[in-house]
């Protein structure tokens, strides 16, 4: 999911005052902080709140923006992580994997819905059995859709080393889900 010089020009032209490119990275990024934020938080609406704040303190900080080799997607994802870190710090965390992705175009029966919930409290909870770093890996590569070099910047790591992390992270997550299934 590479973002390529896009999001890089766009945040360019934002930090010189072009709305209609700050509209742009907003409709290029919000879906994927509030994916990636709807990890972490139970309710879709202080989700959708929490975001909406993330791309207000975008808005204070892009005049003070510089790229330094980082990509912007990196750095906003870097702003949405502190605001949920903030946040965890003054409400009660509640660790919740819901249907991550958004609405389907077909909505699901009852019991599809039920199957569906029931799996994705399995996945939670494997994934709540990571390390806290294979976790922070696992929700910016899968639910944000960052590349390696933009998670590392997000968390201060080398590239090879997210791609560690990832590895480590999905193998666990393998091993976990194949126990669960044996009789």
């Amino acid at each position: 999911m590479a973002d390529g010089p896009d999001l890089d020009s766009l945040a360019a032209r934002a930090c010189r005052g072009d709305a209609e490119a700050f509209a742009a990275l907003h409709d290029a990024l919000a879906p994927r902080l509030y994916r990636y934020v709807r990890m972490r938080v139970r309710d879709p609406d202080d989700t959708a709140d929490l975001v909406q704040q993330v791309f207000l303190k975008m808005v204070e900080a892009l005049p003070r923006y510089q790229p330094r080799g980082v990509p912007f997607a990196a750095w906003a994802f870097r702003l949405t992580r502190n605001a949920v870190i903030d946040r965890a710090r003054t409400v009660h965390p509640s660790h919740q994997l819901e249907y991550a992705s958004g609405a389907s175009s077909t909505d699901p029966g009852p019991e599809e819905q039920a199957l569906l919930a029931s799996e994705v409290e399995r996945i939670r909870r494997a994934i709540e059995d990571l390390t806290p770093e294979q976790q922070e890996v696992v929700r910016l590569r899968f639910f944000g859709g960052l590349e390696p070099r933009e998670v590392g910047a997000v968390l201060g790591r080398r590239a090879g080393a997210v791609r560690a992390l990832q590895f480590r992270a999905l193998e666990a997550l393998r091993r976990t889900l194949a126990a669960e299934e044996r009789p």
